[in-house]
């Protein structure tokens, strides 16, 4: 049985180091784009280059721009006394999408995980710190994951920051709106009881 011409298993391979993709999905993915017009095969290798070639840091939020500072941090109409800490740039568009949050953001890039070697070091921590001391910030909400990391996290920035007299918030949990309680999980029933509210 002979092997696929180089090119392909080339493809195949590189494409298979993303996350989520095995060989098999990789093996679709590359025959899907061979029997591709030869325009869309070339967009999509443009918009791969374009990725690395016009993306960077923002140099104050650490969120991935066309330019630094970003649209959001050098935005006059976003507040400016509030800053919602996520652990990646993703959590920054979902959060944009609900169109309620109007202040600015800091992008970890990534959670606290002893397991996997990450410190708090190895994270935005020290850089959020210096934004905060520096700035007429009043509120840090904390957007980290509901996750044994995320929560780490949360907790020892918050740590970091109260005794500077900033206020320090997290991100309401509970109950997701359509379910139903006989599915939800103990914790999650602990968190919709511990944050309830009046109606």
């Amino acid at each position: 049985m002979s092997a696929a011409p180089k090119p392909i298993m080339r493809l195949i391979e590189e494409l298979s180091r993303l996350p989520g993709i095995g060989p098999k999905t990789a093996s679709r993915l590359a025959y899907f784009l061979l029997r591709s017009p030869t325009e869309q095969v070339l967009a999509l290798a443009e918009a791969v280059q374009q990725l690395k070639e016009r993306t960077v840091l923002c140099s104050v939020c650490f969120n991935i721009a066309e330019t630094s500072p970003c649209s959001i941090c050098s935005d006059p109409n976003r507040d400016q006394t509030q800053i919602c800490v996520v652990e990646e740039p993703l959590d920054v568009l979902a959060l944009e999408r609900t169109r309620q949050y109007h202040g600015l953001y800091h992008v970890l890039h990534g959670a606290i995980s002893p397991v996997d070697g990450i410190g708090p070091e190895e994270l935005k921590i020290r850089e959020l710190l210096g934004r905060v001391k520096n700035r007429t910030v009043h509120e840090i909400l904390l957007a980290t994951n509901p996750n044994l990391e995320g929560e780490a996290t949360a907790m020892y920035i918050a740590r970091q920051i109260h005794p500077l007299g900033i206020r320090v918030t997290r991100l309401a949990r509970g109950l997701p709106i359509g379910g139903d309680l006989e599915y939800a999980d103990q914790m999650t029933l602990a968190q919709a009881l511990e944050g309830r509210r009046e109606i």
